[in-house]
């Protein structure tokens, strides 16, 4: 008898079921149909906007283009300039503070890397001067001797 009455209760909610879904369907439909028109009419008149601006725009922009080109690529090179100077300048007061910050010894980052390079270089120049000592003194030596 309890099988019964859960046999009965899933066909109600399967019913219920099978009904609301095909009400939210309709809904979702001309919710969509609805959305879908809006939109389409909307790119439509966007379109029409669009065409009329270019038809009236087009003459102005070919009797006023001796100004307007050379206008653009003036205000893009001064637009350019000025970013190129900013960056540029953050660029120097960023080197600038790494400076002051290894001058002053509070080990900015990258100065181990500096101090290795200068000590590489210090005695590769102690090197040299010192091969360039003995060339000196072996230029020196076999002169004196074939001078004699």
């Amino acid at each position: 008898m309890a099988e019964h009455q859960q046999s009965q209760l899933r066909g109600e909610r399967g019913d219920q079921l099978q009904q609301q879904p095909r009400s939210h369907q309709v809904v979702k439909a001309a919710t969509a149909v609805t959305a879908g028109g809006s939109m389409l009419v909307l790119s439509g008149l966007i379109l029409a906007g669009t065409v009329i601006a270019l038809t009236i725009a087009t003459p102005l922009f070919v009797i006023f283009s001796p100004v307007l080109v050379p206008a653009v690529i003036t205000v893009g090179l001064i637009i350019t300039g000025f970013l190129a100077s900013g960056g540029f300048g953050v660029a120097a007061i960023s080197v600038l503070s790494w400076i002051y910050r290894y001058v002053t010894g509070k080990h900015p980052p990258g100065a181990d890397q500096l101090d290795q390079a200068r000590h590489k270089l210090a005695s590769k120049a102690r090197e040299m001067k010192d091969k360039a000592e003995q060339f000196g003194q072996q230029h020196l030596t076999s002169g004196q001797q074939q001078s004699s």
